[in-house]
Parts: structure tokens; sequence; C-alpha cells
């Protein structure tokens, strides 16, 4: 029989409050590609298929642990920062069940790979190592503690930057503070002394505790050191950034995207793309966002939680929000899609329309400027420019239904709640204030009159006259020559 691996529990270290964000946010908290950077590390443990995931928290932890709730997830409380090894032993309080490896992670380090984690934590096993520190290597490692290697390739001593030696400076191999353990690890730590200036509990300080039970401390080496950088204020959540959206751009590249001038563009993590879909420049891609295969996302046009159906086209400068987007339709330029809005298949929504909780069947075209709002509108009734459904009422919105195939001729306002029935025409300019049945004419707007001389006699009164030499002197002119009467 083939013997099953260890489990892997995993810690995550996410008590700091990290003051050089000038944030009410808990450091942990700030967003980077649609995810909390500390939601980057859970997304990791989870992919690893571990145990038990413990995220540590201290600062906001409120905040924090509301943000991360979820199957799997477990907390542990830091009430005082006394330093890694005690947040260590935080989480390891947690950990319910014994005889698994443990995997240390941070929460503000959301750039490592689950590939890298999994052949961290293979390394480890095959090696049989009580300890294995993740290294990378830079041709300048100041800042980080340096790797000292011993007989044999182990690690001797992780030797921080203030301690160091020129010598030992000059190392490139640098500790990334991400380790994994094997099960003896939360007993060890308990030995952790805090005898330093800073009188905290350092994690590090395993290794020496470790090696003084003649276990085996051995290192695993990054290819890439991007992958444990952290960010400590606004500038490097900036620079994560920029990496987590080349790494998503690729992605979507190698699957058969096309994304035009893609440093312009913003996929979130959580945005799933079809084979195909062109992506053009400026446009920001957030949330559940699903769009089909074929379908075309127009420049600087924003799109959250919507779904896209196949060979849907999103002009540019449109948003949408919680809107669904039938297969063959096209939407915009300077369209907006608000919560609620569905568009069957092949519907035309023009520049200047705005639909809200509105469902458009197929065939249904709305060229420009228009609102539509709690409405349902019958497959191919054309909705003349200027048409407004006025749903609210000052204090309840209202929903009307229009039927199929209705034409509705421009400047048409439909007073909600109104029931239109097919095959219905109203009149353009009309303000629509009772139901129209099926097959049905429309007309509500008065009769036009044209009462003669009326410019002449107010353009007349003293009042007016005096300025209209000033603002308006080619109207004063006409006025003095006697031109137009009656």
């Amino acid at each position: 029989m083939t013997q099953q691996p260890r489990p892997l529990d995993v810690v995550i270290l996410a008590a700091g409050q990290g003051t050089r964000m000038n944030s009410a946010l808990p450091k942990v908290l700030h967003p980077i590609a649609g995810r909390p950077m500390v939601a980057w590390a859970v997304k990791a443990a989870q992919e690893l298929g571990a145990r038990t995931v413990v995220v540590v928290t201290g600062h906001g932890a409120e905040k924090v642990e509301a943000a991360l709730q979820q199957p799997g997830v477990a907390f542990a409380r830091q009430e005082r920062q006394l330093g890694t090894g005690d947040a260590f032993l935080s989480g390891a309080s947690a950990l319910t069940e014994g005889g698994a490896d443990i995997l240390v992670l941070y929460g503000d380090t959301p750039l490592l790979r689950p590939e890298t984690l999994r052949d961290l934590v293979a390394s480890h096993r095959e090696q049989g190592s009580a300890m294995t520190v993740l290294t990378g290597e830079l041709p300048d490692a100041t800042g980080y503690g340096r790797i000292v290697r011993g007989a044999g390739g182990e690690v001797e001593r992780i030797v921080e930057q203030k301690d160091a030696t020129e010598e030992e400076r000059a190392i490139g191999e640098f500790n990334s503070g991400v380790y994994v353990f094997d099960e003896r690890a939360p007993e060890l730590a308990k030995k952790i002394g805090n005898d330093n200036k800073a009188g905290e509990y350092y994690l590090t300080d395993l290794l020496g505790l470790y090696r003084a039970g003649g276990a085996h401390v051995r290192a695993f080496r990054l290819s890439d050191p991007d992958e444990v950088l952290g960010a400590n204020d606004r500038v490097g959540l900036t620079q994560l950034e920029a990496i987590l959206q080349r790494r998503i751009h690729e992605g979507h590249l190698k699957a058969g995207v096309s994304l035009s001038l893609p440093g312009t563009v913003l996929i979130e993590d959580t945005v799933q793309i079809g084979r195909d879909v062109t992506i053009e420049p400026g446009v920001i891609l957030r949330g559940q966002t699903r769009i089909a295969e074929g379908a075309v996302i127009g420049a600087y046009s924003v799109v959250t939680d919507s779904i896209i159906h196949e060979r849907a086209v999103i002009k540019a400068h449109s948003v949408l929000e919680q809107a669904e987007v039938g297969a063959g339709s096209d939407v915009g330029p300077f369209a907006r899609l608000r919560p609620g809005s569905v568009l069957s298949e092949g519907v035309h929504i023009g520049n200047f329309v705005e639909t809200k909780n509105a469902r458009l069947d197929a065939g249904v075209k709305a060229g420009h400027l228009a609102y539509l709002g709690d409405v349902e509108i019958g497959a191919e009734t054309n909705v003349g420019a200027g048409t407004i459904v006025a749903n609210f009422d000052g204090l309840n919105k209202h929903q009307s239904k229009v039927g199929a195939g209705v034409f509705i001729g421009s400047n048409t306002t439909l007073i909600a709640p109104r029931v239109v029935g097919d095959a219905a025409f109203i009149a353009g300019g009309s303000a629509i204030h009772e139901d129209i049945p099926e097959g049905a004419m429309a007309v509500a707007r008065s009769k036009q009159r044209n009462i003669g001389g009326w410019a002449r006699r107010y353009w007349s009164a003293p009042e007016r006259r005096e300025k209209l030499a000033k603002k308006l002197p080619w109207l004063a002119g006409w006025l003095e020559k006697g031109e137009g009467r009656g």
C-alpha cells in the first residue's frame, strides 16, 4: 500500500498594524487584484489542500475575521504584538489535531504561487527535514536576514542585517520568512526566549532549537525572488498590483484572450474570460464577471459582477454592474447597465441609455438617450430617443410591462406602473398615464396652437428690451426692423 503523506496545516500571520499604510483599514485588508492581501495567502493554502488554515489576527481583528469568514478557515488572536514567535504560538494553539507539517505564511505577501509552495512542502518531506526555510537569491540582499549554510548545505544560522558581519552581508541568499515545520514546532516554540533589545519572541529562533536537538534544517530556494515581496506602504501595494496584473494578463493571453495595450487594462483575479474575447485599452473588469467566447469589451469600459454572453459587444466607455448581456447583443458607447439589467439575445442598447432592474427580450432596440428602470420589455420592441420610464413617485418604485413589437415614439414618458399591450404604438412626445391595450395607438399630448405676434410683444416689454441689444443683437435688429409681424 502507498503511504499517505502527512496532513498539512497552515498558519498565516496577519496581526500587524501596518502604520506606514497611513490608513484606518488593517494593512492585510488592502485589496490587490480583487482580493484583500491576506486572502491571497488563504487562497494559496486552500489550493495546497491544507487540513486546517489558521489566520492569526491582532490589529483590526474583527474586520480581518469578517472579511475571511468561510469554511475551513479558523482564527487565533494575538492579543499583544510580541513578535513572530508569539504570533506562531497563538496560531498553533488553534490547531486541534496533531501529526501534521505546518506551513507558515504571511498576510502581506500575496505573490507566492501555490506551485512554489507545493514544491517547498514536497522538498521538505522528500529530504526528511524538520524545518525547511524558503529562501531567495539577490545580488544585494540588504535588509533581509542572510542564510548561513554549513556542511552538506544545511542551514546553520539566519543572521539579521544589523547583526551580520561584512562577510555575511555579502551573502546573496536571504530568508523569506516562510517556513515548513514538522509536528514538533508548537512545543519547541514554547522554548523561544525574548532576551533581545525588543523583548520579542522571534520565530527564527526555532532553527537553533531544532539543530540543538540534532534535527535537519534545510532550505528551498525560490526561482523568482519577487514571489516573497511584501507591502509596507501604498507604494509597495502598487508594485505588487503591477506584478499580479502581469501574471493575470499572461494567463488570459495564453488562454486565447486578446488584450490591446495590456498595461492599461485592470482584470481582477476573480474574473473569468473565454477564448477569442477582445479586451480593448483602458478596460476594468471586476468581481465575479464572466465573459463568454467571442465577446468584445470596448475601450475604457468598466464591467463589475456581470455576465457577458457569446459574441456580445460592449462598446467604449460603457459601465455595467450586476448586469447580464445576451449573445450577440451590443451595448454603448457611453451606456450604463445598473444592477438587475438583463438583456436577451440580439438586444441593442445605444449611447447614453441607462437601464436598471430591466429585462429586455430578444431584439429590443433602445438606440439613444433613454432611461429604462423597473420594466420588462417584450421582443422586438423599439424604444425611441428620449424615452423615460418614470418609475419613482417620490416614495416607491413601480414596475411597468411593455409587450412585444411595441413602437415607442421619441420623448415618451411612461408614468409607472403601466402595462402596454403587444404591437401597440405610442406617439412621440406622449406622457402615458393609462394602460394601452394590444394593438392600440396612444397619443397623450396637447393640441398645438400658434399664437401670432407673441415674440414681438414678449421682447418689447421694457424689462427685456434694454438687455436685448447687449445679449441678442440679431433679435434686437429684427425687432427694430418691424419684421415678422402677425
